[in-house]
């Protein structure tokens, strides 16, 4: 494998290599006294990458790949630092925004790096394989990371946190050890030069508009909802094995990922993404409404077309963006589900301190039902089109 994607498959692995992911919606709880505090600080992280998003894209262009990585890398270990330093509310808002911020360095940069990194070679025809060996790794180092600090943090959630320093000054290292790509594809990185006509198209092609209002609700509350579940399993499971399930979905999102392309060209984007959203609704709402011990392991297993669907779902949107205004309006769809999931986790946070981390979770699944009715209409037109 060529040298810098090498390294960039090692970067995201430390990157993700977080060994709080799996209790961090407890610690910001433990911390703050509230869910909905705690909930308002997953809120900022990405409300701030929405809004960070477009000036860093257009320094990507500026600054070069190699230097808008190292800046991500340094935003993300800053991020760390103050969440592990994290002794109220504002040391920890201030973690959150660099965290927002290392989220927007990192968007669209590291696929454009992967890209030109294999243009100069000549092998860009080779880009989808080359970044799902690389985008693996985010998924294996979450795993390991969960299961890790899960353990740990029966002990202390301080030694937790900073240990999850580590992986992020290791980043900062192998950024410095990049090559900037000599050629540079010329995209435009300002979501609004097209914006009007953007706006104009998803205005008239109803097909987009259901898709684009889909991807947007389905991301903004399943996410939010994804970080809340530590509350909910530490309801049923000791702390210990929480990070158990958080292993489950990663190593499912792992396995659908990796066999998503024969899996969607078998049986079809629209009938995943359909299936996708009838199962994950019928196995949460159950799970939610009658807990049990088991209720983690089933909500776990939606993982597995998790990938697939995330895979089906964006082939669909692709395939109805024009060329000229196909990343305006993909990045016009990134910013409305980050700023969707702000609001989204406050209302699950709110939700969780009045009525519980069970309830909190059944509304937002609740809410998502209507996706399901648009997919199957959606399904339906396209059946009955062919």
């Amino acid at each position: 494998m060529i040298k810098d994607i090498k390294l960039l498959a090692f970067f995201n692995f430390f990157t993700d290599l977080k060994f709080h992911s799996a209790i961090l919606i407890l610690y910001f709880a433990k911390v703050t006294d509230s869910y909905l505090l705690a909930m308002s600080l997953f809120s900022v992280a990405m409300v701030s990458a929405a809004l960070f998003e477009v000036p860093t894209g257009i320094f990507s262009d500026l600054i070069g790949r190699k230097r808008t990585i190292m800046m991500g890398a340094i935003a993300a270990l800053t991020s760390a630092i103050f969440y592990a330093i994290g002794f109220n509310y504002w040391i920890l808002f201030i973690g959150a925004v660099f965290e927002g911020l290392s989220r927007a360095w990192y968007s669209g940069n590291n696929d454009a790096f992967l890209y030109d990194t294999l243009l100069e070679r000549n092998k860009q025809q080779d880009y989808g394989e080359y970044l799902g060996k690389v985008s693996s790794m985010f998924q294996a180092a979450l795993s390991i990371g969960a299961l890790v600090g899960g353990v740990i943090a029966t002990f202390s959630f301080g030694l937790v946190m900073w240990l999850s320093v580590i992986p992020q000054g290791i980043c900062v290292l192998i950024s410095t050890l990049m090559s900037e790509p000599k050629k540079h594809s010329q995209k435009s990185a300002n979501i609004f030069s097209h914006l009007h006509l953007s706006a104009l198209h998803l205005w008239k092609n109803k097909k987009l508009r259901l898709l684009s209002l889909s991807s947007i609700l389905g991301f903004g509350i399943s996410e939010a909802s994804f970080d809340f579940r530590s509350a909910f399993v530490a309801t049923l499971w000791p702390i210990w094995a929480i990070g158990f399930s958080k292993v489950l979905p990663y190593v499912g999102g792992t396995i659908g990922y990796w066999f998503s392309g024969r899996i969607v060209k078998k049986f079809g984007a629209y009938f995943i993404v359909l299936a996708s959203s009838i199962y994950s609704r019928t196995i949460n709402i159950f799970s939610t409404l009658f807990p049990t011990v088991l209720s983690p392991i089933l909500m776990s297993s939606t993982s597995l077309l998790y990938g697939i669907s995330g895979v089906a779902s964006n082939k669909l949107r692709q395939d109805e963006y024009t060329h000229e205004q196909r990343a305006t309006i993909d990045s016009i769809n990134s910013l409305l589900g980050k700023l969707f999931f702000g609001v989204a986790a406050l209302g699950i946070g709110f939700l969780g301190d009045n009525f519980g981390p069970a309830i909190a979770l059944l509304v937002g699944q609740i809410i998502l039902i209507p996706t399901v009715f648009i997919n199957w209409f959606l399904y339906n037109k396209h059946k009955h089109a062919n």
